[in-house]
């Protein structure tokens, strides 16, 4: 008589629900409660009212020949909004951006409560997965933060008005609200690629300043090889490279070349360091 065959699979506890464990709500709620958090949602709120305190101590700026973002930043809200994204795209985003992704599996490793949350037991793809998208979410509330406080710092200052454009010309209020929401989303994309590589380095590095210091100095570097105009062609494959590219939607006709050039680079670097993420965290012996 044969023996019964058994089951290889795994007998999950009563009610226990995999796809349940660590809710996007309560883990946004945990992320909220952190210092870092408040501390970088309120120097991005308090940075266009400090822009705005510059230039009324400072007075307008000077025009001389053809007028860039900061000669025109005083026209109007918009002028306002438009220089603050510019004076903020190269650092202060990506510290950010770096910042909410690079600390938030290496912060519970640092706080040695990461094994904890494993052993709650939660998945550790479910565990990846809802941690990088609280940290993209705040990310992406930081990248609108920014904009619309200056909106509202510079409608209280300068009124609303419509959009002066560098090159010459205006765009009305109703066209050039459009053409943010453009530069916010592209901002983003662009982005992407500081949150995955700051989010990889998250899951290689129990030291959160590691994980962010190493997305915001691949910026830095970056930035610095991007300078070399030997490179010729060459850079436009580094991943910084189009980060203004957005400046080419406040003209009158928008140039989605740059836009979509940069979106497509900063898009495979993502999903190259996403993966590695993933692959690395999976095979990680948990200790922290």
């Amino acid at each position: 008589m044969k023996p019964a065959a058994t089951s290889a699979a795994p007998t999950l506890a009563h009610g226990y629900r995999p796809r349940h464990t660590l809710p996007f709500r309560v883990e946004a709620l945990r992320q909220l409660r952190r210092r870092r958090t408040l501390v970088m949602l309120g120097l991005l709120a308090f940075l266009p009212w400090l822009l705005v305190l510059a230039f009324t101590v400072g007075g307008e700026p000077e025009r001389e020949g053809g007028a860039s973002l900061v000669d025109v930043a005083t026209s109007s809200a918009l002028n306002l909004t438009a220089f603050a994204l510019f004076v903020s795209t190269g650092f202060l985003l990506v510290v950010a951006v770096a910042l909410f992704c690079g600390d938030t599996v290496a912060g519970e490793a640092s706080w040695s409560s990461l094994r904890y949350l494993l052993a709650a037991p939660v998945p550790r793809g479910r565990l990846l997965r809802v941690k990088l998208a609280v940290a993209l979410a705040y990310s992406a509330t930081a990248l609108v933060l920014l904009p619309a406080m200056a909106l509202l710092a510079g409608t209280v200052a300068f009124g609303w008005g419509p959009l002066e454009v560098p090159s010459g010309g205006e765009l009305s209020g109703s066209a050039a609200l459009g053409r943010m929401a453009v530069v916010v989303a592209y901002g983003m994309m662009t982005q992407l690629v500081v949150a995955a590589l700051a989010f990889w380095l998250s899951t290689v590095t129990d030291a959160p300043l590691g994980a962010v210091g190493g997305a915001v100095g691949m910026v830095v570097v970056s930035n610095i090889v991007d300078a070399v105009t030997a490179l010729g062609s060459w850079r436009a494959f580094l991943p910084t490279h189009w980060q203004y590219a957005w400046i080419d939607a406040l003209q009158f006709d928008i140039e989605w070349a740059g836009m979509v050039k940069g979106s497509a680079v900063s898009l495979s670097y993502s999903l190259v360091f996403l993966a590695l993420a993933f692959r690395h965290f999976e095979r990680k012996d948990i200790v922290s």
